[in-house]
């Protein structure tokens, strides 16, 4: 379970981390700089398991995966958007980032709201209100693709186990 913290429409990546941070690639640096332009009081307010809430279009921009690193980095469990960027929706998964499209949970979550996720069952419970949300399922192998922790640890085990 963790809090919840809302976004809006169209956050590009370099909201999600700005372009003046990216000369270095370093997860601890880019999480300290992880919304910054948005929400000056993210990176150091966030906490392991927190939720991250946006609207449509979330991560759209360059297609750098610095963007989703970041948010893993910081500490957030999942994202859940009405709608993701292609390339943001396939940087997240292959680094092992969670995120969930359900537009319903999207209007029925607020910031501060805590939020607990079933990412087996892409079920969102907002806590703080008593509601449930349905996300649209991963696939089994996208599953164990986040399970592993991204397409680099997936593909090291599936080939351990060839």
């Amino acid at each position: 379970m963790g809090k919840a913290w809302k976004f809006g429409h169209d956050i590009d990546t370099d909201v999600i981390i700005p372009a003046r941070y990216l000369n270095r690639f370093e997860p601890e640096h880019l999480a300290a700089h992880c919304m910054e332009d948005a929400d000056a009081t993210f990176a150091a307010n966030v906490k392991p398991g927190d939720m991250m809430i946006g609207g449509k279009n979330f991560g759209c921009g360059s297609s750098r995966e610095h963007a989703p690193l970041a948010i893993k980095a910081a500490g957030v469990k999942a994202v859940i958007a009405e709608s993701y960027a292609r390339i943001f929706y396939r940087n997240a998964l292959n680094i092992g980032m969670p995120i969930l499209e359900c537009p319903e949970a999207v209007k029925g979550i607020e910031s501060g709201d805590e939020i607990e996720v079933d990412l087996q069952n892409s079920t969102i419970q907002n806590v703080s209100k008593g509601t449930s949300f349905q996300a649209t399922p991963f696939p089994p192998f996208m599953q164990e693709l986040i399970k592993a922790g991204g397409l680099v640890p997936y593909v090291k085990e599936k080939r351990k186990n060839a």
